[in-house]
């Protein structure tokens, strides 16, 4: 029972934190930083955005990849402001997981056109018609498509808004041939073999969709948080206080620094508070060593840590005493690794009273027949531990990061499964983080209803624009392009509207990125 015992204070736990910290933003995992408004282009080319509200409704797709979910979403940003949707949620298989990389993002492409056709997107007349061929350079017109947003939640070294590396896979996927290929590319490759009318103009990561979703309604926000599947955050970061920095110090002089803190503690830092569940846990996952500190605290792994408690408190005759034999079937789920899901753990946490009615009925799901009243109090005491244990850690990392922000008042986007559908985990943050705030600082943690998916649309609806705007700068495209410009003058409505707008200082008025 040592194992299990062991809670964490939290004055210790923030120590251990801060010394840790600086190599988890800097050098210790794989983010980088996430420059929204860079774009790939040529030198003295830059890219802004601007801060005020768009004119008129914006329409843009996004894809959400984040776990084993998968999210196609039909986003239209409104002047009020006010951000609609509509979503369908699609299942990764475990064969596509584990598959060749090519498999995926074709599952993609077919699931963006599925959605597509349920929402009559793919019908002539609702999107562009494709582009014609500019004759000086082979490029296709960039506006005529629809743009999408791809939010992929996996460490990737950003080289353009539309550019990105997978650096390693994490959540439970293998993928093969994708690690250190562009996955933008490999999507779009995939969008074209199946003729779907479709540019993805942006990739962001899920942590800073979320902080700029809710960026777009409080001014305050200056960090993103993700908590479900696996776990993550980005905040605002001072240019000059980024060591990697090799960009212009010009205005605003902040960046998006996406942190990959799930890989804390990849190099031992974590070892003195971890337990042998755990290192079991981590053992026997896809990528051991890697993601140590995800693995303590997010929604794929806290279930199994659950598991693995209770099958060693059995072996010791802890649990369920004298009935072993009633429970030898090993075809079980308790038996099963994986078996024990996370949302069982909210359900028993949201027990009140000695009758451990939810309880009792997940133990029976579990193949657990007529547990005893003890034997439901001690599930609910470990429930209730390894929950409380992952918040306080999420908790103590985020207070650092609100720290080392040290502004007066700090708004937090959060986003995920995990803090969304646990009933103490919000509570339980939250009481870490008072204990070790500074005292000067307030916070605010926020739940950003499908963050990750409406700031990829934000990001992507400015892209769009921008290439929009650099159409006048285009070479002509053939004979008729002259009467095509006389047409556009004649219906200024059909111009591309202003740059879009976000209400909020944190996030500055003017994102300048010159690539070097």
């Amino acid at each position: 029972m040592s194992s299990l015992a062991t809670i964490i204070k939290d004055d210790a736990l923030a120590s251990t934190l801060r010394v840790g910290f600086y190599g988890v933003a800097a050098c210790s995992v794989v983010g980088i930083a996430a420059y929204i408004g860079y774009k790939a282009a040529g030198p003295n080319e830059t890219y802004a955005l601007k801060s005020r509200h768009p004119e008129s409704n914006d329409q843009v797709l996004a894809l959400d990849l984040g776990g084993t979910n998968f999210r196609v979403l039909l986003v239209t940003l409104s002047p009020q402001p006010r951000i609609d949707l509509k979503s369908k949620i699609f299942v990764i298989p475990q064969s596509i997981m584990l598959g060749p990389g090519v498999n995926l993002f074709r599952h993609l492409a077919d699931c963006l056109l599925d959605f597509m056709k349920k929402e009559e997107l793919d019908k002539s007349g609702v999107h562009y018609p494709l582009g014609k061929v500019c004759k000086s350079n082979n490029m296709r017109h960039p506006s005529n498509h629809f743009p999408l947003g791809f939010t992929f939640s996996f460490p990737c070294k950003q080289e353009g808004l539309a550019s990105a590396r997978l650096t390693a896979w994490t959540k439970g996927f293998t993928c093969s041939d994708v690690v250190d290929s562009d996955v933008v590319k490999m999507l779009q490759d995939a969008i074209d073999e199946k003729q779907i009318n479709v540019k993805c103009v942006a990739l962001v990561n899920d942590t800073v969709g979320t902080l700029m979703a809710c960026a777009y309604k409080d001014q305050n926000t200056a960090i993103g948080l993700i908590l479900g599947t696996g776990t993550n955050a980005c905040y605002m970061e001072k240019i000059d206080r980024v060591g990697t920095w090799d960009g212009d110090y010009n205005e605003p002089k902040q960046v998006i620094i996406n942190m990959e803190w799930g890989a804390f503690g990849n190099n031992s830092r974590l070892n003195h508070i971890r337990t042998k569940y755990d290192e079991e846990v981590d053992l026997s996952s896809v990528n051991p060593g890697k993601q140590i500190f995800e693995k303590m605290i997010s929604g794929m792994y806290m279930g199994e840590i659950v598991r693995l408690i209770i099958l060693d408190l059995m072996q010791q005759d802890l649990i369920f005493i004298g009935q072993r034999d009633g429970y030898g079937d090993y075809r079980t789920p308790l038996f099963t690794r994986g078996g024990f899901y996370t949302k069982f753990v909210s359900t028993v946490e949201t027990d009140e009273g000695i009758a451990f009615a939810n309880t009792r009925r997940v133990l029976e799901d579990m193949g657990i027949r007529n547990p005893t009243f003890d034997d439901c109090a001690i599930i609910q005491h470990i429930c209730k531990n390894v929950s409380k244990r992952a918040a306080r850690l999420a908790g103590a990392c985020l207070t650092v990061v609100i720290n080392r922000i040290n502004k007066p008042n700090v708004t937090v986007g959060v986003d995920g499964s995990l803090y969304r559908y646990h009933p103490r985990f919000k509570r339980n943050m939250e009481k870490c983080i008072k204990t070790l705030v500074n005292k000067n600082i307030k916070f605010k943690l926020t739940l950003s209803d499908d963050g990750s998916g409406k700031g990829a649309a934000l990001i992507a609806i400015v892209a769009d624009r921008f290439q929009k705007s650099q159409m006048k700068n285009l070479p002509s495209f053939d004979e008729n392009d002259d009467e095509e410009e006389e047409e556009a003058r004649s219906h200024p409505q059909s111009r591309p509207s202003n740059p879009i707008t976000f209400n909020t200082q944190s996030v500055p008025s003017t994102f300048n990125r010159t690539p070097s």
